[in-house]
């Protein structure tokens, strides 16, 4: 064997030796275990780096929904969450026909919008009226990534979504079912901005209920947070994070009196949570402002057990049923070893009522409502669980839904990284906010980020418009008309005064996760109870989407991967679709 030979494959032998010990010394912390930071870990590990997961709480999975079926878009509307259940080979089954469309529950009895459009026309043609009105709202925006992108559309953020209802005089019945739909999806209607009701609408804009309900996910989105867990190699939970420290040579992550070192870290957890964390450097006041002021969703899940189903046997596995009762949004399930569940999703200002109640009793005010339309209800009830998304202090909310005035002064900011800290989690996605899939989406370009930093990459800081510049572009829209005037209907002079309404410094904020109600108009459909319920799954989705929100859409060039939810979402969301929340 000649010299020559030797060295040269001993100099193999040492660069592939460099090439592991290099992959070895790549080092990224995780901050969050919901399906966002899974995904962020589960990707950075894959390429060679060493991770560390840190979770506040003693469980993972975040903010993923408690429904046991868990109904999942295709791969045309939620690529990126089927490509992991692809991957984990979980298991899914074909969705039912019916599950593919909304339902509701009018007064106590059960209408598939098949059974609504023969026996109550009139509230069928009015959701009709609004479901081609929002269409043409989305159609306004060209890009959902560039949602403000004129002055017109700028002025959009200004107003709330239950000004413009108010416009559509929509008959009682009607109101009732979409106000129930929108909280379901997003928040109360008077809290959420009329523009990103308009370019969530975008995100969806031609992708049916088919298409986003095409089959289950078995186990739910739990199943999906476990498959990561058993990929990663360092997990520690019960470990709430106090502090980052960046400096030339990295970042250090306390935990305690604990400190944890690498290179890099990506933060994904919700903004509540993130302002429970110091940063050195101080994060700007641009993303302090939006950490303290972007309005999250509010909701609480409680999932009804019984010994068997109560209610009519075509209701039994129905993907959504808006309530104008007091039930809000119901999701119908199977329970795993026979019964039946039912998941009520408590959304919007209902659900901030009911934060004054503990769990049992909240409980009961649902069981009473239901059990008032299914005198069967209370000899077949078995049990419950809850989880109550807006009063955990780790996630104050459900999901992101931008106030009025909020997209104008917040829009992408999370979007790229600070230094070394790269940001994921449902509400850095543009897309598909709150579900499965933009949570997924995120982990995925966070890890992304970390790789591009670690080759030297910088990113430029987010351009946001001035809030000065976004008031002024409503001003000068509210003087033209024209859009105003097709979208609202009656003279120029009616619509100037609107954007003034609501101009950006009064724009709502979300509510701190305190249990006081937050002071706001009783819902048209809240009932007289002292606690109004309404449902709200843990997936925000737009206008027709599951709760569980999903990834589809006509996608503007620049999207990425479409929106999923489900479950919004997501997922998550939350819950039974991908709407579920997830983080």
């Amino acid at each position: 064997m000649s010299a020559g030979w030797l060295r040269a494959c001993a100099l193999v032998m040492l660069g592939l030796f460099s090439v592991s010990a290099l992959a070895k010394d790549k080092t990224a912390i995780v901050i969050g275990g919901g399906l966002s930071g899974l995904t962020a870990a589960y990707e950075l590990q894959n390429k060679g780096w060493q991770v560390t997961l840190l979770e506040a709480k003693p469980s993972l999975g975040g903010r993923s929904g408690m429904a046991t079926s868990e109904w999942i878009g295709n791969e045309k509307t939620q690529p990126v969450l089927n490509k992991y259940v692809s991957t984990f080979k979980l298991g899914t089954t074909p969705a039912p026909e019916f599950v593919r469309t909304p339902s509701y529950l009018i007064d106590g009895v059960y209408y598939s919008a098949a059974d609504l459009a023969i026996k109550d026309p009139t509230t069928a043609e009015a959701l009709r009226r609004y479901e081609k009105t929002v269409d043409d709202l989305a159609r306004s925006i060209e890009d959902p990534q560039n949602p403000a992108a004129n002055n017109t559309l700028h002025a959009l953020d200004q107003i709330n979504v239950s000004n413009w209802l108010d416009r559509l005089t929509l008959p009682a019945t009607a109101r009732q079912l979409i106000n129930q739909q929108i909280r379901t999806r997003y928040d109360e209607p008077s809290r959420l901005s009329l523009l990103y009701f308009a370019q969530q609408s975008r995100v969806y804009l031609g992708v049916s209920d088919r298409d986003l309900r095409a089959s289950r996910l078995i186990g739910g989105s739990p199943v999906l947070a476990q498959a990561f867990v058993k990929q990663l190699k360092t997990i520690k939970t019960s470990s709430p994070v106090s502090s980052i420290v960046q400096d030339k040579d990295g970042v250090t992550v306390k935990v305690g009196s604990v400190g944890y070192q690498a290179d890099y870290v990506v933060v994904a957890v919700p903004l509540r949570a993130l302002n429970k964390i110091a940063l050195t450097p101080a994060l700007d006041a641009q993303h302090m402002a939006a950490i303290k002021g972007t309005n999250y969703g509010w909701r609480d899940q409680i999932m009804l057990k019984f010994k068997t189903p109560v209610w009519e046997p075509k209701a039994r596995m129905s993907g959504e049923i808006y309530s104008n009762a007091g039930l809000g949004m119901l999701w119908i399930e199977p329970a795993l070893k026979g019964g039946a569940n039912v998941v009520i999703n408590l959304s919007g200002d209902n659900a901030r009522v009911m934060q004054a109640f503990g769990d049992k009793q909240m409980v009961d005010q649902v069981l009473i409502r239901l059990h008032a339309f299914y005198p069967q209800a209370r000899g077949s009830f078995t049990g419950y669980e809850i989880r109550r998304y807006s009063t955990d202090p780790s996630m104050g909310g459900a999901y992101l839904a931008y106030g009025p005035g909020q997209i104008s002064k917040f829009w992408r900011i999370w979007e790229r990284p600070l230094q070394r800290v790269a940001f994921a989690g449902e509400h850095t996605d543009t897309l598909y906010p709150g579900t499965l899939e933009g949570a997924l989406r995120t982990g995925q370009r966070a890890a992304s980020q970390v790789e591009d930093l670690a080759a030297g990459k910088s990113f430029e800081p987010a351009k946001v418009v001035p809030v000065a510049a976004a008031a002024a572009a409503g001003a000068v829209a509210a003087k033209k008309g024209n859009f105003f005037t097709n979208l609202f209907g009656g003279s120029d002079d009616e619509k100037k005064p609107e954007p003034a309404k609501a101009p950006a410094p009064a724009a709502p904020v979300a509510p701190t996760p305190a249990p006081v109600p937050a002071p706001a108009p009783a819902p048209v459909e809240a009932p007289k109870p002292a606690a109004p319920v309404k449902a709200e799954p843990a997936k925000k989705a737009p206008v027709k989407k599951p709760a569980a929100k999903t990834e589809a859409k006509k996608a503007p060039a620049k999207a990425p991967a479409k929106k999923a939810e489900p479950a919004r979402k997501p997922a998550a969301k939350p819950a039974a679709t991908t709407e579920t929340k997830a983080q």
